[in-house]
């Protein structure tokens, strides 16, 4: 089986191709995320014709934009990366998420320096030319920069974003598309939603209750857009307890008055961050299957990624 399709800098992966000849080996890609996901390598400096080594570049702000130039000297890239971005962005559209290589002017997504035209820093609210282009292009695709994944909230956070995009693409999107299958993905990720924002939750049932009231393509747009937005909102501890305790409700008949008691012990021991998450949620599934519930068992809230990740093993 292939794993999902993922885009990663190439230097991530070991390759020596970045400036100065080296590389950003990131072992978290190549050893854990590689079993899952099937990694498509891309340098943008290298792919777009700059060669190994090569001199350092950096973004610089003119009266007519942001160009890409040599560091030293006036040599000019701004074309050639272009022009490498124009021909591989129709080649990524089947990507379900993107790793990025940080600080890099080409692929940096967020506090990127930009000079003024005598080199000097004048900002460091920037992102890297191909990384602006990459997110400009595919807003719904979660993008992140390998750095960031060192914190265990954002790492989670993209993980399930990715595995969740594959869903959409896989099941919903295109040639795909039908009333029965967008109807089957909410119900699949309902509490998933309801974790990372009651507010957008509450919007996207409403609008899934009438689905005549505009063409299907529509309205499929505006929610998979919705849905992907309330994704990227880091799930508080509170909302994780608020969704185990709906949770619970629809488990009434399959926990016993002593399994209920320990449960919600241990919900509540959660609370106060003396134990992991996976602590609860595998009493959840554990009653679940049990006294299999239909409904919960379709549920990506109680397994949304691989188990072996362990990203729910943080107390």
């Amino acid at each position: 089986m292939s794993g999902i399709p993922v885009g990663i800098s190439t230097c991530l992966l070991g390759k020596e191709v970045r400036h100065d000849g080296g590389h950003k080996h990131s072992r978290y890609c190549t050893q854990v995320l590689a079993q899952y996901f099937d990694f498509r390598p891309v340098c943008p400096e290298l792919e777009a014709g700059m060669g190994v080594p090569r001199p350092a570049i950096h973004l610089r702000e003119y009266p007519d934009g942001i160009r890409l130039t040599e560091v030293k000297g006036s040599a000019d890239h701004t074309d050639a990366m272009q022009e490498f971005t124009a021909r591989i962005l129709p080649d990524l559209s089947d990507l379900r998420g993107y790793i990025l290589m940080a600080k890099s002017p080409s692929c940096g997504m967020e506090r990127i320096k930009v000079h003024n035209p005598g080199g000097q820093v004048v900002r460091r609210d920037g992102r890297g030319m191909f990384a602006e282009a990459l997110i400009r292009n595919y807003p719904l695709m979660p993008v992140e920069e390998e750095g960031r994944l060192n914190d265990d909230a954002i790492r989670e956070n993209f993980i399930e974003r990715v595995f969740a995009y594959d869903d959409w693409a896989q099941n919903v999107a295109g040639e795909n598309l039908t009333a029965k299958a967008l109807i089957e993905f909410h119900t699949r990720h309902k509490f998933q939603l309801l974790a990372h924002s009651e507010k957008i939750y509450r919007q996207l049932g409403p609008m899934l209750g009438d689905l005549k009231a505009d063409a299907l393509e529509t309205i499929s747009g505006r929610y998979i857009q919705a849905f992907m937005e309330a994704m990227t909102k880091t799930v508080s501890r509170g909302s994780h307890i608020n969704v185990m305790q709906h949770l619970m409700g629809y488990l009434r008949d399959a926990i016993g008055d002593e399994d209920r008691k320990v449960l919600m012990e241990q919900i509540e021991a959660y609370g106060r961050e003396e134990v992991p998450l996976v602590v609860p949620m595998t009493l959840l599934r554990m009653a679940q299957r049990r006294e299999p519930a239909d409904y919960l068992k379709l549920q990506q809230y109680l397994s949304p990624y691989p188990d072996k990740l362990g990203l729910r093993n943080k107390v």
